[in-house]
């Protein structure tokens, strides 16, 4: 008996993989052609299988075709192998670059795929590029489908002839991408649900329903497009949100956020347990602060941002920034008493910061200064001289390239009222409001406008940035003009 249960599992187990590998539809140049036709919208992946990229976005591609399975209406999630068997339809469709994907529409390419990398991003993205931007619900069943989805769904209830309506269809067709929208005028449901006509509600997904919150808000504005988009934009995460890659930019600072195991798919009573104690102690800070949970494992990188290299156990790690973007680490063991602590400290300002700072140098007398996230203000901000900033990486290449040539800058202005300065912005806090995305960036700062730096976009050899420095120098530098010509010296 248990030896037939342990084939019956092995079975089951080999049913359940071969159902995922096949989420994704495998085409190449024998049927490509034939099989797109058979579906009114595809995404399609042109990828190499030693390409690096590809590797890292397979697993989500896949996952993001596993939840596609189903939808209505349908959408085919494909993949088309470059090297081998589909070379000439890669070559079709003009594809020079791996990953590629593309959209199709009744067998034709409709646009290139510039969405999200990660399967909750490409579910939202191709959901919102199929059928009308709100669904139109005819019967109660399908209402109360609608709003057991596992995402935040808005119905509008309203009358044949209604303005409010008019205002929702063109919200609804700008945040598609991003919020599902349905509407009726059934009288059986609102009916049962007790709804007025003419409104409008946001309804919450159940796995985010919570006694801290409500379930449904209702908007209570006018048919006004801005208004209707504030409502639902300022509601659609709670009080509480469940942060991913594909929506971090949603949560502004000042900005709390609970890193643990937060896996809504596998464990939401576990993922629960922990948010509906953050909710209890966040509902009393709701003015003050947005607050968010976030996988631990999806977010390791940003933990290091925060100094924090690992989250052992299950509780959550707690970090925040504040208005000025400034980086705070809840140190105690969470608990709702230390959490709340820790809330009541930062509203009042009474924590000290957390800054990512190699260790200031002990000689930092050459021609180009070394600037670290405890020295910056220091040698950038509070210097009175004009400052010319290299933000680099240890491991950039073009850094690497650049490094002798900055050096030499440095020795040409050794002796002018511009200091040379470069920072590893990949081991130290950059403030605001240098923004650095990409190694080097390079900064202009003047002396009597340290808070407007400029950022610099000129050539990069030393001629180029001794004309620049010189024409934009405050006051004129002592060995060249200010067309960057080295001034003859008196006899």
């Amino acid at each position: 008996m248990a030896l037939s249960l342990c084939r019956l599992a092995v079975a089951l187990c080999a049913l359940s993989a071969v159902a995922v590998a096949d989420s994704v539809l495998d085409w190449g140049d024998s049927d490509f052609s034939t099989v797109i036709n058979e579906h009114d919208t595809a995404l399609v992946m042109f990828y190499a299988p030693w390409c690096g990229h590809c590797k890292r976005l397979k697993p989500e591609y896949e996952k993001a075709a596993q939840l596609l399975v189903g939808n209505d209406p349908p959408i085919a999630i494909a993949k088309v192998d470059c090297t081998e068997a589909g070379k000439d339809t890669c070559g079709k469709f003009g594809v020079t670059g791996y990953p590629t994907l593309k959209i199709f529409r009744g067998g034709e390419v409709s646009q290139d795929y510039n969405g999200p990398r990660e399967a909750s991003g490409i579910v939202k993205y191709m959901r919102a590029q199929v059928g009308p931007s709100s669904v139109e619900l005819s019967a109660v069943k399908a209402f109360e489908d609608f709003i057991a989805k596992s995402d935040v769904g808005v119905v509008g209830f309203f009358p044949d002839n209604s303005d409010l309506k008019s205002t929702y269809l063109k919200v609804a067709d700008k945040l598609r991408e991003k919020v599902r929208f349905a509407h009726t005028s059934v009288k059986e449901i609102l009916d049962k649900q007790s709804i007025k006509s003419d409104s409008i509600l946001l309804f919450r997904p159940p796995q985010m329903q919570s006694k801290f919150e409500p379930n449904t808000i209702t908007y209570e504005g006018s048919a006004d497009k801005s208004g209707l988009e504030s409502f639902i934009n300022k509601n659609f995460h709670g009080l509480v949100g469940h942060r991913q890659r594909d929506n971090m930019n949603d949560f502004k600072s000042p900005v709390v956020i609970a890193y643990f195991n937060v896996d809504y798919a596998k464990n939401t009573k576990g993922t629960n347990y922990w948010r509906n104690r953050i909710l209890k102690v966040a509902q009393n800070y709701a003015d003050s602060f947005t607050f968010a949970i976030s996988s631990k494992d999806d977010f390791q990188h940003e933990l290091n941002e925060f100094g924090i290299d690992y989250v052992p156990g299950d509780k959550p790690k707690v970090a925040a920034r504040n208005a000025k973007e400034q980086k705070f680490i809840m140190k105690d063991e969470f608990s709702m008493e230390t959490f709340e602590q820790f809330l009541k400290d930062l509203k009042a300002d009474a924590l000290e910061p957390f800054l990512k700072s190699e260790p200031i140098p002990d000689d930092n007398s050459g021609p180009v200064k070394v600037a670290v996230g405890k020295n910056f203000d220091e040698i950038v901000l509070n210097n009175d001289k004009d400052i010319f900033i290299e933000f680099y990486a240890p491991w950039c290449g073009h850094c690497k390239k650049l490094a002798p040539i900055w050096d030499e800058l440095g020795e040409k202005m050794k002796d002018e009222d511009v200091e040379i300065v470069k920072m590893d912005a990949s081991n130290n806090d950059v403030p605001s409001p240098f923004d650095v995305r990409g190694f080097p960036t390079l900064y202009w700062v003047p002396k009597d406008k340290k808070s407007s730096p400029v950022r610099y976009e000129g050539g990069r050899d030393v001629e180029d940035f001794v004309k620049y420095v010189a024409e934009h120098a405050t006051d004129e530098l002592k060995s060249f003009d200010r067309k960057g010509k080295a001034k003859k010296e008196e006899l």
